[in-house]
Order: C-alpha cells, then sequence, then structure tokens
C-alpha cells in the first residue's frame, strides 16, 4: 500500500475528528457532573439569606430572601452580601488594614474581634466565590464538549467529502437522479 502525504493526512483528519467526537460527551458529562458536584455541596452547607425584611438582608439581595445557597449565581450573590457586612463591620477597612491595626494595638479587644470577624468573613466570602468560579467553569466545559462534537464531525464530514472528490465518486444532483438504473438509465420501479 503507498501512502501518499494527501492519505496520511486524510488518515490524521479523520483520526483527530473520530477523537474530538470521542471526548465531547466525556466534557459534556464532566460539565453537568461539575455543576451537581457544587451543588451538593454548598446545599450541604445549609447557607441562606436572610428572610425578607431581616436588617441583615441588603437591597440589592433582596430578590434572594430566604433562598438557601445551591448553586453558583446564588453563592456569588452570597458572597456579594457577605462583602457588604464585612465592610459594615470595618468601616470599609479591608481585613489587612484592620489586622494590621490590631496588631498595633495588642491590647484592643475590639480591634482583635473586629479582625476575626473581618477574617472569617473573607474567608467564607472567598469560598463562596470559589464554587461560583467552579459553576461557571463548568458551562465552558460543557460548551466545549458540544463544540468538540461538531468540530469532529465537521472534519469527518470535509474528509469524507474530499476523499469522494478524490475517487471521483458521482454523487447524484436530485433525489429523481437516486431512481434511475446507474446502467440503463432506467427508472428502476
Amino acid at each position: 500500500m503507498n501512502i501518499t502525504p494527501r492519505t496520511l493526512a486524510g488518515g490524521i483528519a479523520a483520526a483527530t475528528g473520530i477523537a474530538l467526537i470521542a471526548a465531547g460527551p466525556v466534557m459534556i458529562y464532566e460539565g453537568v457532573h461539575g455543576q451537581h458536584q457544587v451543588k451538593d455541596q454548598l446545599s450541604a452547607q445549609l447557607i441562606s439569606f436572610p428572610a425578607k425584611g431581616d436588617r441583615g438582608l441588603p437591597a440589592a439581595q433582596a430578590k434572594y430572601a430566604g433562598q438557601q445557597v445551591t448553586t453558583g449565581p446564588l453563592a456569588k450573590a452570597y458572597a456579594d452580601m457577605i462583602e457588604n457586612h464585612v465592610k459594615n463591620s470595618t468601616g470599609g477597612r479591608t481585613y489587612s488594614q484592620v489586622s494590621a491595626a490590631a496588631t498595633a494595638a495588642p491590647d484592643d479587644t475590639k480591634l482583635a474581634a473586629l479582625k476575626q470577624t473581618a477574617f472569617m468573613g473573607e474567608s467564607l466570602r472567598g469560598s463562596l466565590m470559589g464554587a461560583y468560579q467552579a459553576w461557571e467553569v463548568t458551562y465552558l466545559v460543557t460548551g466545549l464538549g458540544l463544540a468538540f462534537i461538531g468540530i469532529g464531525a465537521a472534519t469527518l464530514a470535509v474528509t469524507g467529502l474530499s476523499e469522494l472528490s478524490r475517487r471521483k465518486v458521482h454523487v447524484p444532483d436530485t433525489i429523481a437522479a437516486l431512481a434511475e438504473s446507474p446502467s440503463s438509465g432506467q427508472p428502476l420501479m
């Protein structure tokens, strides 16, 4: 068998198409599975927004009143609420600023408590933002899986059409041409 560069390129293209089609469903599964994992982990934490009318519920999060945090977008909204609470508690100072002030005044118990509050708030906020980012990545992985399937199918189609044209295989122009006998030109029926 004589392997030409064109044959080799066609084989590589076909193998690539098959690999992409095979990888696509795996990525889609992992994306969906990842979202379920994030949802399960968030649900297990039993984090809920304050009830409607609660003083701790900022106006920006009012539409989430009483809801449990179970998705990435809800985790981000809750993280934004925590950020608001931390800023209100610290007078707009960051954890590092409060920590520096507490270190400079080691006997100030009020400042030490504020440092602890800021640390805990920022830690929870960071965890929730991580959950939100993981949730968003699952959409990317799922989308890439769909794209892989499409690109793989297109690659196989182009490779197949290229092979058909190389072999000069006649492709009928119309459905009616399919009903005619290839040898006699007479209808098959």
